[in-house]
């Protein structure tokens, strides 16, 4: 059995980043991008671990959008950011398919398109939200509004910093109004990055993955770090928190994520809702002859 088979800790009070940019920073140094906080124990059995966790999951899935049905406004949404090779498709493939996929809602946010772009950058996000009774899984976020726009200066800086305050204000909405927040920052190192591109190019497989555009991001790499560091603690809340998730271990990046799920869902502990008929009368209808 492993150190943490009890399933008696919580990983978000471990994983959650502090507001403070300076206890930020030291938590982002403290857990590095190759570190395995509270792992159950090694690859094999940590993600053994993880597939245990699918059947409680996907019946807090059903019973979540069962309460829906009853006008219940609970929903997660899961927001994805990282570096490239951080692992978000990954992420998909893994932990979500562990669940019912007729209960998620997946949005991938590439560069705007023109009519994004006429519209506030927030719009594309509002419209993809998961409905109540649902989860939702954001590959990128609006924080790619405060990101590639920042370290590659495509607007003035003063409608970036602007926007940390509207996505605060975004935020606090949603979480008023139901929906639980889980923002992952996907931290992978740049050596284990280099070595996910480089397998990309050794296997002509996955040569359709392979973006030239990554090569020259890397080159990038210093200023999105003071970048994401300003998102991750401007726009830090109790009910949008951020989480560091260590990404160089694929296996420990996906049984973090499934964790920090299954600890939201049992606290939102969806019920199935008590319907108002009666049940020996409709069986009654039911059995009588035609």
């Amino acid at each position: 059995m492993g150190k943490n088979d009890k399933d008696d800790f919580s990983l978000r009070d471990v994983l959650q980043i502090p507001p403070d940019p300076g206890d930020a920073r030291a938590h982002l140094q403290e857990i590095h991008p190759a570190a395995t906080p509270l792992a159950p124990g090694k690859k094999s059995h940590t993600k053994k671990q993880m597939k245990k966790y699918g059947p409680e999951l996907t019946d807090l899935q059903e019973k979540l959008y069962a309460q829906a049905q009853a006008d219940d406004v609970d929903r997660v949404l899961i927001v994805l950011q990282g570096m490239d090779t951080s692992g978000k498709g990954g992420i998909v493939e893994h932990v979500f398919g562990l669940i019912n996929p007729a209960g998620l809602l997946l949005r991938s946010f590439k560069a705007p398109t023109k009519e994004e772009l006429a519209h506030d950058f927030l719009w594309r996000v509002t419209k993809a939200l998961p409905e109540p009774g649902t989860i939702g899984i954001f590959d990128r976020s609006q924080y790619e509004d405060v990101l590639i726009v920042r370290v590659h200066d495509l607007i003035p800086e003063a409608e970036w910093t602007a926007r940390y305050e509207a996505i605060n204000g975004f935020e606090a909405d949603l979480a008023a109004s139901g929906c639980r927040i889980i923002k992952c920052f996907l931290n992978v190192s740049f050596s284990m990055q280099r070595e996910r591109l480089i397998a990309r190019l050794d296997d002509p497989n996955k040569h359709w993955k392979f973006n030239f555009g990554d090569i020259k991001e890397r080159g990038y790499w210093a200023d999105y770090q003071v970048a994401y560091l300003d998102a991750l603690t401007k726009c830090n809340s109790d009910g949008a928190p951020w989480y560091s998730i260590p990404a160089d271990h694929k296996w420990y990046r996906n049984w973090a994520i499934s964790r920090l799920l299954l600890e939201t869902m049992r606290d939102i502990n969806p019920q199935y809702p008590q319907m108002d008929f009666d049940v020996p009368d409709l069986k009654g209808q039911l059995a009588a002859p035609n």
